[in-house]
Formats: C-alpha cells, sequence, structure tokens
C-alpha cells in the first residue's frame, strides 16, 4: 500500500515515515501543501495523510482541492488538539477520518488500516493478467495451482504493473511508483527486480511474459 504524507514538522515526520515503513508501507513524504498537491496529482495513493498546519498551502486547502478535481482517495486529516472547527470543517470538506496531535504510534496505525479497508469496498482484492492473479492482501501471486508469497518489493513491482497492463513503464517510472520518489535506490534496483519477477512467471507456468522494449520501459504481455 501507498501513502502520501504531509507534515512540515521534520521530527514527527521521521518518526512517522519509519513506524508506516517498518509495516510495509511505502511512503512518498512532503513538508508543505504545494508538494502535497503536486504528488497526489502525479501520483495514485492508497491513502494521503494531511497535516491541517502546513506552510505555502495548509492541509484544509489541499483537502478541499483534491476533492473538488475529483480525488476519492481516503484522507486522514492530523489537528491540533484543541482545533475543534479544523476537525469539524475537514469532514465536512470529505475527510475520511482526523486524528489529534499528540498521538500514539499505535492509533495511527489502527487509524490507517481502517481508512484502507473502507477504501478496499470500492478496490478489487485479486489484480489479473492472462492466467495470473495477485491477491492484495495476502501478497500472493497465482497461476492455476501454483502460487507463491511475494518479497514486499517484488510484490509492489507486479502490483504496479498488473495495474497498468499494456502501458510500457519506462525505469524512472517504476523506481518512482515502486520505490517513491525520495527512496535512495537506482535504476539498477529496477532490473534486478525485473529478473526476478520473470524467474516468478516461469516457476508458475505463466503465459504472462514481463516484456521489454529498449529505450521504452517494460510491461506485462499475455501469451497464446
Amino acid at each position: 500500500m501507498k501513502l502520501l504524507y504531509a507534515e512540515d514538522e521534520a521530527a514527527m515526520a521521521e518518526a512517522v515515515t519509519d513506524i508506516l515503513t517498518y509495516h510495509h508501507y511505502l511512503v512518498d513524504g512532503v513538508a508543505d501543501g504545494e508538494e502535497a498537491l503536486a504528488y497526489a496529482r502525479a501520483e495514485t495513493y492508497d491513502g494521503i495523510i494531511l497535516d491541517v498546519m502546513m506552510p505555502k498551502v495548509d492541509g484544509l486547502t489541499v483537502l478541499e482541492t483534491l476533492r473538488r478535481e475529483g480525488c476519492r482517495t481516503p484522507i486522514l486529516l492530523l489537528t491540533a488538539k484543541g482545533e475543534v472547527e479544523d476537525r469539524i470543517r475537514g469532514l465536512d470538506l470529505g475527510a475520511d477520518d482526523y486524528l489529534p496531535k499528540p498521538f500514539a504510534m499505535g492509533e495511527l496505525l489502527a487509524r490507517v488500516r481502517a481508512m484502507l479497508r473502507r477504501r478496499e469496498e470500492f478496490s478489487p482484492e485479486l489484480l489479473t493478467c492472462g492466467d495470473l492473479s495477485l491477491n492484495l492482501g495476502s501478497f500472493r501471486l497465482a497461476c492455476g495451482t501454483q502460487s507463491v508469497t511475494l518479497p514486499k518489493m517484488e510484490y509492489r513491482l507486479m502490483e504496479v504493473l498488473m495495474r497498468n497492463q499494456g502501458i510500457f513503464l519506462s525505469s524512472e517510472d517504476l523506481l518512482a511508483k515502486v520505490w517513491g520518489y525520495n527512496a535512495e535506490a537506482e535504476v539498477g534496483a529496477v532490473w534486478v527486480y525485473v529478473s526476478y519477477l520473470r524467474k516468478r512467471l516461469t516457476a508458475l507456468g505463466s503465459r504472462v511474459t514481463l516484456r521489454a522494449r529498449r529505450g521504452v520501459g517494460y510491461t506485462l504481455e499475455v501469451g497464446p
């Protein structure tokens, strides 16, 4: 699951990003509202966490703008403890939930899980491509009676490819979508994990291949 997290307080941002990453979320972190809008418009996220008090553009304005533009991604607001008006306005503008600061990390994780469960009511549990299926809950990639649980990065790469069937994604696109805009990974990591997935597909006996087009990128292709 991929999250956008907007928080301008550096220590808080680092702590929350670390705990979310530890619990297997991929996090793009930004420090102001302008960046939050730019990232939300450019990428597809499973959930967004917005601090209300941010420089340049505040969290409520970001929320209002995204909802006005048709964004249905679940949004959790982080509000100051005493600012009841912000919570009310946020819910009226389309926030899915709010969490007053300071908060316990356990409660943040629970709120994120609840937010993403509600999203899954509108999203299929399985992604399919040809004879392949990918279970979004268990990370299991299956073909017929054969299946395998994918490690985290292989799963993320396969999920992106299955959500973009028929579209060639460049190594740079995959690096951003799978590892995140702020990741320290290099393009070579994409090549390595493409190789891993090709071996998985062969072992499963799938008709689906991970096709490369020189200078263009990668896509999944269903064979005869």
